[in-house]
């Protein structure tokens, strides 16, 4: 069975940085594509970056250059390493697989709130 467990959240100051953690199991970590999404109170849950199986990554303008995406293909996790944290990112944020052996699959996700 898929299960995707996310890990890294936290109350930080605006400028400051978190590393987000999935860990993946029950899948092939090294052929399929994955992403971080973020959903705020009251607000639709948004893509924020993707990574491709090779590593290639793509992110929504409000977060480039801010946020990276990564994967460490030994221990089967993706990163989300984000500096430079404003308000805005307040959300919980989710790893997603987009497509594996028929279907979509989420993780539980993890808080970031970013408050002074």
């Amino acid at each position: 069975q898929v299960r995707l467990v996310e890990s890294g959240g936290g109350l930080v100051q605006p400028g400051e940085s978190l590393r987000l953690s999935c860990i993946a199991s029950g899948m092939n970590f090294r052929i399929v594509d994955m992403e971080w999404h973020r959903q705020a109170p009251g607000e639709e849950r948004e893509l924020v970056a993707k990574i491709t199986a090779g590593g290639a990554t793509d992110y929504i303008d409000a977060v480039k250059g801010r946020f990276t995406a990564s994967r460490d293909y030994a221990r089967n996790t993706l990163y989300l390493q984000m500096s430079s944290l404003k308000p805005d990112d307040t959300a919980r944020y989710y790893c997603h697989v987009p497509y594996y052996r028929g279907s979509q699959w989420w993780g539980q996700g993890t808080q970031v709130t970013v408050s002074s």
